[in-house]
């Protein structure tokens, strides 16, 4: 099992945002919505602070 390190995990409005580390993958982000939904995409990011700034951006527009 790889080592995955958690970043952040904040909710907002209902809405779960995880800022995570994969070996290979590096930072990402996912979004569990207040009906259980996950969303998020493939795209690498170098920083947990880049991934977070994305992540809440795609909350920003949920909401």
């Amino acid at each position: 099992m790889p080592n995955i390190r958690v970043a952040e995990v904040l909710c907002i409005n209902g809405s779960v945002l995880i800022v995570f580390y994969t070996p290979g993958q590096c930072w990402q982000f996912r979004i569990i919505s207040r009906t259980g939904g996950i969303f998020g995409e493939q795209k690498l990011y170098y920083s947990p602070a880049a991934a977070l700034r994305t992540g809440l951006e795609w909350l920003k527009d949920e909401l």
